[in-house]
Order: C-alpha cells, then structure tokens, then sequence
C-alpha cells in the first residue's frame, strides 16, 4: 500500500501502472527530477492536487496480493 509519505520515485520504480494516475492527474511525476525526493504528499501539495484522492488511485491500480 502506498501513502503519503511515500517518495514518488519510489512508487513511479516499483509500480510503473501508477504513472497514468500520476498523469491523470496532472503530475509529470515519472520525469520529474523533484520526484526523486518528494513524497506523495509534498507533490500533491506543490500542485494543488487533494492528496487523499490521489492517493485512492494510485492505490486502486497495484497488483493483487
């Protein structure tokens, strides 16, 4: 599960289904170098995006247990 004090680059490595969510959102996060040390939270926050939101779709896109 990912929250929000996630790094972004750390979820963009491990799940890179979650970058169509990052995008739907209007985040750039895969090429973005700020990606490398923002967490979730913080990028959600730089974009005025509602991190809870974002959040439940990146979580919805992960691969079943």
């Amino acid at each position: 599960m990912i929250d929000k004090m996630t790094p972004i680059g750390e979820v963009v490595a491990k799940y890179p289904e979650t970058v169509k969510v990052f995008d739907d959102f209007g985040l750039g996060c895969a090429g973005c170098k700020a990606a490398l040390f923002e967490s979730i939270e913080q990028g959600a926050r730089v974009h005025g995006i509602d991190v809870d939101r974002l959040l439940e779709g990146l979580n919805r896109v992960l691969p079943g247990d």
